[in-house]
């Protein structure tokens, strides 16, 4: 694919009326888009590779911008903003269709995420030590005026933390806290020889996203809960209002369940009539989830 052609991809990556003003709005916009089939996204693949067919590029983005957000989502620990993660991590998404060769016979996502977690990556390896060393816009000021002053001096004495300090109209102790920053080095992104004892060995690369972790399964395995869930609510919702409250004060109230005695005395039954009505609503409960 030429330079042209993969410029004009970016530009056309999302569509018209998808707002990005919003993360989470962006977020909820990608997450309806509809997951391609095998076949669909075999035969838009081999459009791409055969005959450089943009909109069928265009189209196999737009199918996965979401499981760029899950990947993005397991970064968030970094203090980085989660609209720049998804960004680098779309951007390493396009390199991947444009890569992407169908007749291996695997899933583009599961080629697509090693690009789009090298993306991440080289964000957060330029990115990380400036975050951590000055962030709001008072610790920036101090950043700068310590940065001048501990090009002729080490160490900040008593003194001069406190004329720092009265300077920029801060306390002393955040003076320090900035020189303690200062002072830090940054972390190698590899890791050591397994034998070498260095600080290496708790480089950023120890805690980034575990190579083996699918972002399709994990976002199958959240929509399947999801709709488990939405089941459970319609399933209570058709059972008479007695059964249902049997069953939220038994099974689905952590905090104080109750027991048979309790329900009991409640509805002014036996208790072995409060077992069977229990075990009729889980019956109905069980053959609603298996008839969907």
């Amino acid at each position: 694919m030429t330079s042209t052609a993969l410029t004009t991809i970016d530009m056309g990556a999302l569509p018209t009326g998808l707002s990005t003003s919003s993360v989470d709005s962006y977020i909820a916009q990608v997450g309806s888009i509809t997951v391609l089939s095998a076949e669909e996204e075999k035969q838009l693949a081999v459009r791409l590779k055969d005959h450089n067919d943009l909109e069928a590029a265009r189209k196999l983005i737009m199918a996965h911008l979401r499981f760029v957000v899950h990947v993005a989502r397991g970064y968030s620990g970094y203090g980085l903003p989660l609209a720049d993660l998804i960004q680098e991590g779309n951007v390493g998404l396009m390199k991947a269709v444009k890569r992407f060769d169908p007749g291996v016979g695997v899933r583009l996502i599961s080629f697509a995420v090693h690009w789009i977690r090298a993306e991440i990556h080289e964000f957060i390896i330029r990115n990380w030590r400036i975050v951590k060393v000055a962030t709001t816009k008072a610790q920036r000021k101090l950043f700068f005026k310590l940065r001048s002053a501990k090009k002729k001096l080490s160490w900040l004495s008593k003194d001069e933390v406190e004329t720092v300090a009265k300077d920029l109209g801060v306390p002393a102790k955040t003076v320090m806290e900035m020189e303690s920053r200062l002072s830090g080095h940054d972390l190698a992104y590899d890791l050591g020889d397994d034998n070498d004892d260095s600080e290496t060995h708790y480089a950023p690369a120890q805690y980034l996203a575990a190579p083996n972790a699918d972002p399709e399964t994990s976002l199958e395995s959240e929509d399947w809960s999801t709709q488990n869930i939405d089941k459970l609510h319609l399933a209570l919702q058709n059972l008479d209002e007695r059964s249902r409250d049997i069953l939220q004060l038994r099974w689905l109230d952590d905090d104080n369940k109750a027991t048979l005695h309790e329900l009991a005395s409640k509805y002014n039954v036996s208790a072995e009539r409060i077992r069977q009505l229990e075990s009729n609503a889980i019956k109905k409960l069980r053959t609603a989830f298996t008839s969907t």
